[in-house]
């Protein structure tokens, strides 16, 4: 970045923002601002942090939905910014097909926006526009030609530049439009053209291409970010309402394309071509003309074709070999990970679990979301939460309506997670989030089930001996493979995580159920620390009760027992009775008592109530199996600063969520 643009950039009045963060040119920007300055926010409506953001200060990462102005004037009450960047689009891909969400977003989405700047006041708006915009009228148009939109999303930009163009004419506002032209370069989406014609050409080969006398105008992703901040220093001064295009004026087409990877990968076949289009929107002759860029932001492309490919060639490569103080992750496949941590009576700990969650996914390199299930904790965990949500949108807080346990405070987070894979962790710090890279690695080899193996307890040596004898009991009556001191502490696979969620069972034992599903499964071995703050919730009582539960769940050994000991005292008795009616035979004289009876009766009846017991366990089991309650009822859920509370908040959310 040279020092002019470095000056522009103090230049700009803060906060700023960044609408459509997530996406290729938001993203850029972004990074570029914030190498320069800290008030720049990054507003992204996605389910999950975007991977392009994922290494971005969580401060700098706001939630936001555009398509809500209440979402949209929160934003604007809590920040007040002042320089407004709008590159929130959707329906530029042709997997973007929902027509309702094009125009609420790219037409009602953008008028929210405005409506709620003008409420505050600002000094700079800049809004993406798009040179889909002259749609039939594609080659080398002049900002004043017809516009002939042949698209649902065309339509919207056009409304969009309409728009922008009544509120700087009309409205005096500061405001501009940018009608930028095929960008290219790092974060671009994997399946673009650039992306695929490189990621084949480090390959030796070249990806199926279109007619090759189809032309487009390339413009390299600095330059039109460098235009973005020109709008907002020198564009909505000189010229508000604008529709400014953000072209190289150069045609080039995708043979000459080719020609340029050709060279730079060094490849040695040729290409194969088809007469075929991308899109049904695509045109033959498509690009731009700068004169007015020069004139209003004083712009002019400074990336030559090749050069500009040569930089996004080494980025892609980067993609696939990370620094070795970060787990590799191909590039076009970012991934996700999303940490459900059961909280009661965690108040103390939760921020410390926040910080070393962070840190360790930081470190992975990995999109990610932190979701604290509040299992009606008694202490004050509810405000350490909505502290800690409001300033990081990587962070979901459930609240239960009451205390429900730690198996349905998981599968309450799971239901809600949105990642590739599922952590699962006690709130007392007992289970280190420093693991978790381990639990990744085993999970990128191919493991769909990754487990935490506790090869050490820091407790009382009762305590650790009576849990080694459980898991070896547990293990041995159990009628599936139970791994030996393994608890809730795991990665799951997306996939496992749902075949989990399906089960029909109220009670459930996660650790057991986990093995029942099968999958791939592996453990990783660590010590299990004392309770960092406060006293363990844990007693023998509890401890029993866990033992019953999964013994009962995941096992008919007892009832066998029984069997077999029935069999047993049913042939010692006959035999008993045999031998006594010898003895007197033989014997008349042979004493007989009430004392031999007693005990008899005794030890009988004691078989009998443990009989009893044991079969009222499952039976309890059973009665509770058939109630159909719900594992768990939610009182609330904090998000992006806000609370959803009431039932039809809550469901929109989840909705969102996916789930």
């Amino acid at each position: 970045m040279n020092e002019s643009l470095k000056q522009k950039i103090q230049d700009l009045r803060g906060p700023i923002v960044v609408f459509g963060a997530g996406g290729f040119i938001g993203a850029n920007l972004v990074r570029a601002i914030l190498r320069v300055r800290e008030d720049c926010y990054a507003v992204t409506h996605q389910k999950y942090i975007p991977w392009r953001l994922v290494e971005l200060p969580s401060k700098n990462l706001v939630y936001g939905d555009i398509t809500e102005p209440a979402s949209v004037g929160s934003l604007f009450e809590r920040f007040d910014f002042k320089t407004i960047f709008d590159f929130a689009a959707f329906g530029a891909y042709s997997r973007q097909d929902d027509v309702d969400l094009i125009y609420k977003t790219n037409v009602n989405g953008l008028v929210n926006i405005l409506e709620s700047a003008s409420t505050k006041g600002f000094a700079a708006f800049v809004h993406a526009g798009s040179s889909s915009e002259y749609g039939l009228n594609s080659a080398a148009p002049k900002e004043n030609a017809e516009l002939l939109p042949n698209s649902h999303y065309a339509v919207t930009k056009v409304s969009a530049s309409y728009l922008l163009q009544y509120y700087g004419v009309v409205k005096k506002q500061p405001v501009i439009n940018l009608r930028f032209y095929s960008v290219y370069g790092p974060y671009e989406e994997p399946d673009r053209l650039i992306p695929r014609i490189i990621e084949h050409g480090l390959n030796g080969t070249y990806p199926p291409l279109v007619d090759p006398e189809i032309s487009r105008d390339f413009v390299y992703i600095d330059d039109a970010v460098e235009a973005a901040i020109l709008g907002a220093t020198e564009g909505v001064k000189k010229k508000p309402g604008a529709s400014v295009n953000i072209a190289t004026g150069k045609k080039t087409t995708i043979r000459e394309l080719a020609a340029v990877v050709k060279k730079i990968c060094e490849i040695k076949s040729e290409p194969s071509w088809s007469s075929m289009q991308n899109r049904t929107w695509d045109l033959k002759d498509w690009y731009g003309n700068p004169t007015q860029a020069k004139e209003i932001l004083h712009w002019e492309a400074a990336t030559a074709l090749e050069e500009g490919l040569r930089k996004t060639l080494l980025w892609q490569k980067e993609q696939y070999v990370l620094p070795t103080s970060k787990i590799a992750t191909p590039f076009g496949e970012p991934r996700r990970i999303s940490a459900v941590i059961a909280c009661y009576k965690d108040a103390e700990a939760i921020p410390v679990m926040h910080r070393r969650l962070t840190e360790a996914f930081a470190q992975m390199n990995v999109d990610y979301e932190i979701i604290f299930v509040n299992d009606a904790s008694p202490d004050n965990t509810d405000e350490v939460l909505a502290s800690i949500t409001a300033k990081d949108n990587h962070v979901i807080a459930i609240e239960h309506s009451r205390n429900f346990g730690s198996q349905s405070a998981f599968l309450s987070g799971m239901q809600v997670s949105t990642g590739d894979a599922v952590v699962l962790l006690d709130g007392d710090l007992q289970d280190p989030p420093e693991i978790i890279p381990k639990f990744y690695e085993r999970w990128l080899e191919g493991n769909e089930v990754v487990y935490g193996r506790r090869v050490k307890r820091e407790t009382k040596r009762v305590l650790r001996a009576s849990y080694k004898v459980f898991y070896k009991i547990f293990r041995g009556m159990s009628y599936v493979p139970i791994p030996l001191d393994a608890g809730d502490f795991s990665l799951i696979d997306k996939k496992v995580v749902k075949e989990l969620l399906g089960l029909p069972e109220t009670d459930q034992f996660l650790r057991g159920l986990r093995a029942w599903v099968g999958f791939k499964q592996t453990g990783v071995d660590y010590i299990r620390p004392e309770r960092m703050f406060g006293k363990t919730t844990n007693n023998w009582r509890k401890n029993i009760w866990w033992a019953k539960k999964g013994i009962l769940s995941f096992s008919f050994v007892p009832l066998e027992l029984l069997s077999y000991f029935g069999v047993i005292l049913t042939g010692v008795a006959f035999l008993a009775g045999i031998a006594q009616i010898i003895a007197k035979l033989l014997y008349p004289d042979t004493p007989h008592g009430v004392t031999t009876i007693i005990v008899l009766v005794l030890f009988f009846g004691g078989i009998q109530v443990l009989a009893m017991s044991l079969l009222g366990e499952y039976l309890i089991k059973i009665f509770e199996e058939t109630k159909k309650r719900p594992k768990f009822i939610r009182k609330a859920i904090r998000f992006g600063g806000r609370h959803y509370k009431t039932a039809d908040d809550m469901e929109n959310f989840l909705n969102r969520q996916g789930r």
